[in-house]
C-alpha cells in the first residue's frame, strides 16, 4: 500500500509536469494544410514523460488533439498489465534487480484506428551500483490501406550511450513514417515521427519519455503512450 501510494503521488508530479511539456502548432493560417479541412493542424510537436510502474503493472496516458489545435492531456493511469508477466513460474530464479520495461508510442486518427506506432523492450540487471547489462529492442507497426497504399516506414534507429557498467543507461529509438493513400495520393501532406528514450538506472528503477512529431494532423486525432 506505502508503494502504491508514493506512485500515485508520483503520478500526479508527473502529470502536471505533461501538461507542461513541449506542444505546440502551426500558426492558423497553416492549420489547412490537410485537404483545406479548417480542423487541420499543422506541424504539430507534443513531449512528454511517464514513471515505470511495479512489476505487474502498467501506466497509460492519452493525448488528444484538441480545439486551436491544442493537446488535450488525459490522466495518466496506474492498471494491471493485460497479459501475465511471460513464463513468471517456469523460467529460473534471475537477480533480484533484474528488470524489463516496455514502451509504446502510438497514434490513433478520429476513428481510433491506428495509423503508425513505436515500441520498445529494454532489459538489464544491476548490482545496486551499475547497470552490469543492458540491451534494447524496438519494433514498428504502421497501418496499411487496400491496393498497397497507407502508412510506410521510411526509417528507424535505435541507440543506447552506456550497456555496461554505467550508472544509467540511456536507450534512444526513432521510427519516421510517411503516408500515400486514399486521404492523400500525392504522398506528400503526412507524416508522423516517434521517438522513445528510456533510462534505465543502477537502482532497479526506469523512466520513458516520449516525442512525435506531426507534419498535418486533425482535431480528434490521439496519441496512446504507456510504460510497463
Amino acid at each position: 500500500m506505502r508503494n502504491r501510494i508514493a506512485l500515485t503521488a508520483a503520478l500526479t508530479t508527473g502529470l502536471l509536469a505533461l501538461t507542461a511539456a513541449s506542444a505546440t502548432a502551426a500558426p492558423n493560417e497553416s492549420r489547412t494544410a490537410a485537404s483545406g479541412d479548417a480542423r487541420a493542424c499543422a506541424d504539430v510537436k507534443l513531449s512528454g514523460a511517464l514513471p515505470v510502474p511495479p512489476a505487474g503493472m502498467a501506466v497509460r496516458q492519452n493525448v488528444s488533439i484538441g480545439p486551436d489545435c491544442t493537446p488535450v492531456f488525459g490522466p495518466a493511469r496506474l492498471v494491471q498489465k493485460a497479459s501475465p508477466i511471460a513464463n513468471a513460474q517456469a523460467a529460473p530464479a534471475a537477480a533480484a534487480a533484474d528488470r524489463q520495461v516496455r514502451s509504446w508510442s502510438e497514434m490513433y486518427d478520429c476513428c481510433n484506428i491506428r495509423m503508425t506506432g513505436l515500441y520498445t523492450t529494454s532489459d538489464w540487471s544491476s548490482d545496486g551500483t551499475v547497470v552490469t547489462a543492458s540491451s534494447t529492442d524496438a519494433t514498428q507497426q504502421w497501418n496499411r490501406e487496400p491496393w498497397n497504399a497507407g502508412w510506410s516506414l521510411k526509417s528507424s534507429g535505435k541507440s543506447a550511450d552506456c550497456v555496461a557498467n554505467c550508472a544509467v543507461s540511456t536507450n534512444v529509438a526513432d521510427a519516421s513514417f510517411t503516408y500515400k493513400g486514399i486521404f492523400d495520393p500525392t504522398g506528400n501532406v503526412y507524416a508522423n515521427t516517434h521517438r522513445s528514450t528510456v533510462a534505465l538506472k543502477a537502482d532497479g528503477t526506469a523512466s520513458c519519455e516520449f516525442e512525435v512529431d506531426l507534419k498535418n494532423t486533425f482535431i480528434g486525432w490521439n496519441w496512446q503512450r504507456g510504460c510497463e
